[in-house]
């Protein structure tokens, strides 16, 4: 929203109202300057169908998603895809361009393979059926006809975008509210942030950047004014970020990305394909990306500020 639109819809009377749910296997969190005329429990209902619907379109748990069905079609089928999963596809295959393949949204039998897909835990693989993944996955293999919104089949291969759906929810969810005139508020799921306009008091919406539990850094906060962030860590799920280059779980000590950005989705995508690559710094550098990176040196912890964020902090 253009900031003359939001000074003009900014109600320094307006009540924050906070709104909780569950999607996508988490928690999500709505606090908004809500405006008196509107129904709290409408604005919920309105919330939870638009999750319903990217759930429907994106999950690699939900057999019958349109994601499930494009693994499951036969070699050479072209599938058009819904609006939400066209734009996921189309920003998850220029972030994988422009990272040299660390972001990959087509590594679904990798994920699988490592225990962290629907199939559940599994014994550790061995080179063969790791090698045996690879070939079967990968963006490259992938075409993608982005003004037709159609996507190739090329055969046996699996998406997964477990590293930038809930940052495209997250957007999905603050484009709602506003659908529903409500233009200031502060959007959260598992972990992810998005800020349109402004709180009742002028403030922006303020969050501390997420440190891996046990972890004593300087605590960073952030002003969320029409950005996002997103956060990647190995502190959750355990190592379960996928390099795609080698078909392991990347090894080069990173225990945190925090990237801001324009949208969730791009956040959260960005804080993916860096954890994977660093330490290699052509992507941050070609992209100017705002990030801060959290990396285990032995017993102890290095954090490394990008120059873009840096100079959001000055």
């Amino acid at each position: 929203m253009p900031d003359a639109a939001m000074l003009v819809t900014h109600n320094p009377s307006a009540s924050v109202v906070t709104l909780t749910g569950r999607t996508m296997g988490t928690g999500w969190s709505v606090r908004c300057a809500l405006p008196t005329e509107v129904d709290p429990a409408a604005i919920r209902r309105a919330i939870d169908t638009r999750l319903d619907e990217l759930v429907g379109q994106m999950s690699h748990w939900d057999g019958t998603s349109t994601l499930c069905r494009f693994n499951a079609s036969p070699a050479g089928a072209i599938v058009e895809l819904p609006d939400d999963l066209a734009a996921v596809i189309d920003l998850s295959l220029r972030i994988a361009h422009a990272s040299g393949g660390a972001f990959d949204p087509a590594i679904g039998h990798l994920v699988d393979l490592w225990g962290f897909g629907p199939p559940g835990p599994q014994p550790s693989p061995g080179e063969a059926a790791i090698a045996a993944a690879r070939a079967g996955s990968g963006w490259a293999r992938l075409r993608w006809d982005a003004a037709g919104r159609r996507l190739r089949q090329p055969g046996g291969l699996a998406l997964d975008l477990s590293g930038v759906a809930k940052g495209h929810a997250v957007d999905a969810v603050a484009d709602c509210l506003a659908d529903h005139g409500i233009f200031h508020c502060l959007v959260e799921i598992g972990g992810e942030l998005v800020g349109r306009g402004l709180r009742p008091d002028g403030d922006p919406w303020w969050v501390d950047l997420e440190d891996p539990p046990g972890i004593a850094l300087p605590p960073i906060r952030v002003a969320l004014h029409q950005c996002a962030v997103a956060t990647s860590g190995d502190y959750r799920r355990g190592r379960h970020s996928i390099d795609p280059r080698s078909g392991h779980p990347a090894a080069n000590g990173v225990a945190a990305v925090s990237v801001i950005a324009a949208t969730a989705a791009l956040a959260d995508a960005l804080a993916t394909a860096i954890t994977i690559a660093w330490p290699g710094d052509r992507l941050i550098a070609a992209m100017r990306i705002a990030a801060r990176i959290v990396v285990r040196d032995g017993n102890d912890l290095r954090e490394i500020l990008t120059p873009a964020f840096a100079a959001m902090l000055a």
